[in-house]
């Protein structure tokens, strides 16, 4: 039996509100950061080579600080944020918020929740048919069969309260209570 949870499945969200345009340039100043980076470390390591009479190719030195600069942005970019410290400030909304991939998975279902909120035409476009997709692919994993494939199975398996919200899209958006009880009934699936 497969022990994935509703985590597991969240995906990033394709659409979204129009995002703020990076400074021009943005991209090219991070590629020419790197290569002043990577210059600067392999002059250091040819000098330091030499200096204990050793030579190594040029071509693999830069490989190799590439490589190590390259794993260094992928680990930094899926660490989580530490706790705060004593004495320092912590994100107050003004600059670039800390990365925390718990963050950006909530984020993730959080925008277009709030975009629900007010209209429910979003609710029922956006986040019923995403909401499906889950309990479909978790009765895949767990159960070999989806809400098309074997309906009256599948609704036996989803409870008659989460076959009827998923099935028929309700006239406003459900308070988060209700959307708490629905992500609870998936969980069990």
């Amino acid at each position: 039996m497969s022990s994935t949870s509703i985590d597991d499945l969240l995906g990033s969200y394709e659409e979204g509100p129009a995002r703020a345009e990076r400074p021009r340039g943005g991209r090219v100043r991070r590629v020419l950061r790197t290569l002043a980076v990577t210059a600067a470390v392999v002059v250091v390591l040819v000098a330091g080579l030499r200096a204990v009479g050793l030579r190594v190719s040029l071509v693999v030195l830069v490989a190799g600080v590439l490589a190590v600069l390259a794993v260094r942005r992928v680990t930094a970019g899926l660490a989580p944020s530490s706790p705060p410290r004593a004495g320092t400030r912590t994100f107050t909304g003004d600059g670039p918020a800390p990365r925390d991939a718990v963050r950006t998975a909530i984020n993730g279902w959080e925008v277009p929740l709030d975009w629900a909120a007010n209209r429910p035409e979003r609710f029922t476009e956006v986040i019923l048919p995403r909401l499906g997709d889950l309990a479909d692919e978790r009765l895949r994993l767990r159960h070999g069969l989806n809400r098309d494939s074997d309906p009256v199975r599948a609704r036996a398996l989803l409870g008659e309260r989460l076959w009827t919200f998923l099935e028929t899209p309700p006239r406003r958006t459900p308070p988060p209570r209700d959307l708490a009880a629905i992500v609870a009934e998936l969980e069990k699936i």
